[in-house]
């Protein structure tokens, strides 16, 4: 959770150096994509219930709310007009994309057991084959 956080705090500290500077929000455009990765681990994390208790996910969520309302102001007043809902609008369609590029994953990695799976019972059955026929032979001596 504290790793998340300071990802997050650190990111959002290059975007507005960066804006105060050049006045560009562009120019913050990695240090933008680590705050939203950041805050998706965040926001992850805390619905898993493993990052802390229930009052650091509280206020490490709220603390990152509080730098999304800045990033939004300076999305409006430092970028071109619309910007903030084009990214809003992006930032869906990005989430979107990955749910069904990790369910594809998952998806493709059950697969892949299944077809282990389905290889190793042909493989166990032949080899219990093999052996029942050496026995008949065996008993039969035939070998």
């Amino acid at each position: 959770m504290l790793a998340e956080l300071a990802a997050a705090n650190a990111a959002f500290s290059v975007i507005k150096q960066a804006v105060q500077h050049s006045g560009d929000i562009a120019k913050a455009g990695s240090a933008i994509a680590k705050f939203v990765g950041a805050k998706e681990d965040l926001q992850k994390k805390a619905t898993r219930k493993g990052g802390g208790s229930d009052l650091e996910e509280f206020m490490a969520l709220e603390q990152i709310r509080e730098q999304e309302e800045q990033l939004k102001q300076i999305m409006i007043y430092a970028g071109r007009p619309g910007l903030w809902h084009d990214w809003q609008r992006f930032q869906a369609k990005a989430r979107i994309a990955r749910r069904e590029a990790e369910i594809a994953r998952k998806k493709k990695l059950k697969h892949h057991f299944e077809v282990f799976l389905i290889t190793c019972l042909f493989i166990l059955g032949l080899t219990v084959l093999a052996c029942i026929v050496l026995l008949i032979l065996h008993s039969q001596g035939r070998l």
